[in-house]
C-alpha cells in the first residue's frame, strides 16, 4: 500500500509493530545519515535504547507519552534522529513568523493560529494536504503536569487529515524510546484510545506521579 493513501474503511485498523527491528525511515537528505550515527551514539553513551522499526509512514500523527518533563522532548527528537525521521511540533504562529521565524520553522515548528476562530484541526489537515512529508510530534496530556485527561487534539487531527498515529513510549524505568503501534483512527474514539492507553501499561515516567491514562 502506498505510504500516502489512507486504508479502505474496513481495513481501518490498529497495528502492534514488531520490536525486533530497530529499521529506520528511508533516508531523504544527505544529512539524514550523519543524524542517525550521531543519534544513534548519544542514546548508547547514555543508556537508551529503541524498539520497534519505522512503520514506513511519511505522513502521521506521533503519539509522544509521557511527557513530564523537559528532557522528554530532548530524547524524543534524539530518537527520532535515530530512525532519519523530521520531527514537527505545532507552535504559535506569531512565533514561526516573528524575526526568529525561519530558526524555528528550521528545526520544525509549524505555526498555527489557536484563538477562537481559527481551527487547529482544520489548519493541520491542510498542512498535511500540502506536503508530502509530515511528521507531526504531540504530547497527548498538553501539559507536564498531572493529567489524566488526554486532550484529543492529536486523534482529531489524524482522523481529518486521514493518517495514523504512530505511538511513541518513553519508558524511564527500562530506558527505552518504542515504537509500538500505528492506528488508524476509526471514528470510535473510547475504542482506539483503550488500545492505545494499554500500550502505557508499566511504563515509568520520568516523574511517576505526573502520568496517567485515565483508564
Amino acid at each position: 500500500m502506498d505510504a500516502l493513501s489512507s486504508p479502505p474503511l474496513l481495513a481501518l485498523k490498529h497495528e502492534r509493530l514488531a520490536p525486533t527491528s530497530t529499521s529506520p525511515a528511508p533516508s531523504r537528505d544527505m544529512w539524514a545519515p550523519f543524524v542517525r550515527l550521531v543519534c544513534g551514539a548519544l542514546l548508547a553513551a547514555t543508556g537508551w535504547r529503541v524498539r520497534g522499526a519505522w512503520p514506513g509512514y511519511r505522513r502521521c500523527v506521533l503519539l509522544a507519552a509521557p511527557h513530564t518533563s523537559n528532557w522528554d522532548g530532548f530524547w524524543m527528537i534524539v530518537a527520532a534522529g535515530r530512525y532519519q525521521v523530521r520531527l514537527r511540533w505545532m507552535g504559535k504562529k506569531s512565533l514561526a513568523s516573528g524575526p526568529f521565524g525561519w530558526f524555528l520553522r528550521a528545526f520544525g515548528c509549524i505555526g498555527v493560529d489557536r484563538s477562537a476562530s481559527h481551527d487547529v484541526v482544520a489548519q493541520m489537515r491542510d498542512a498535511f494536504a500540502g506536503e508530502e512529508d509530515l511528521v507531526l510530534g504531540i504530547a497527548p496530556e498538553g501539559t507536564r503536569a498531572l493529567n489524566a485527561h488526554w486532550k484529543r487534539g492529536y486523534y482529531h487531527i489524524a482522523r481529518g487529515a486521514e493518517v495514523p498515529i504512530v505511538v511513541s513510549i518513553l519508558d524511564y524505568g527500562a530506558k527505552t524510546i518504542s515504537l509500538a503501534a500505528a492506528v488508524w483512527p476509526s471514528g470510535d474514539y473510547d475504542a482506539d484510545f483503550a488500545f492505545i492507553a494499554s500500550l502505557y501499561d508499566g511504563v515509568e515516567a520520568r516523574r511517576p506521579s505526573q502520568f496517567a491514562t485515565g483508564v
